[in-house]
C-alpha cells in the first residue's frame, strides 16, 4: 500500500529522477519560465521552491546545500545573488503552473512552470 508516500516516480529510478529535478530547476532559474509536462512540473515545483528558500537564507551552508543539489556554480550564484533577494519579503509560493493544453504528439498535458515575478 502507498500510505504516506510523497512524490511521483515519473518512470525513472532515483538517480535519474534527481538529475531531472536538478536540470529542470536549473533551467527554471536560468530562464524564469520553462515549458514541461504537468506531472514533471508538479514534481519539481517543491524542489525548486526549496532551492529559492536556500537562496533567501544566503549563508555559506545554504550555498553548499544548493550547490550539492544543482551542481552548477553559475546557477547557484544567480540564485543567491539575484533570485533569493528578489523573493526576500515573500513568505513562500515563488512559482506558478500555467496550463497550456495537450501536446501534439502524445496528448500529454503541457504547462509553463514560471517564477511569479516572470515578465515575458
Amino acid at each position: 500500500m502507498r500510505h504516506a508516500r510523497t512524490g511521483k516516480k515519473l518512470g525513472r529510478d532515483a538517480s535519474h529522477r534527481k538529475a531531472l529535478y536538478s536540470n529542470l530547476a536549473c533551467s527554471l532559474f536560468e530562464h524564469g519560465r520553462i515549458r514541461t509536462t504537468e506531472a514533471k512540473a508538479k514534481a519539481v515545483k517543491p524542489f525548486a521552491e526549496q532551492m529559492i528558500t536556500l537562496g533567501r537564507r544566503g549563508d555559506l551552508h545554504a550555498r553548499r546545500q544548493a550547490l550539492a543539489e544543482l551542481r552548477s556554480q553559475e546557477i547557484v550564484h544567480k540564485l543567491f545573488a539575484d533570485i533569493g533577494p528578489r523573493f526576500a519579503d515573500r513568505p513562500g509560493g515563488y512559482s506558478r503552473i500555467v496550463k497550456l493544453g495537450p501536446r501534439q504528439g502524445d496528448a500529454a498535458d503541457m504547462v509553463y512552470l514560471e517564477l511569479v515575478d516572470y515578465q515575458p
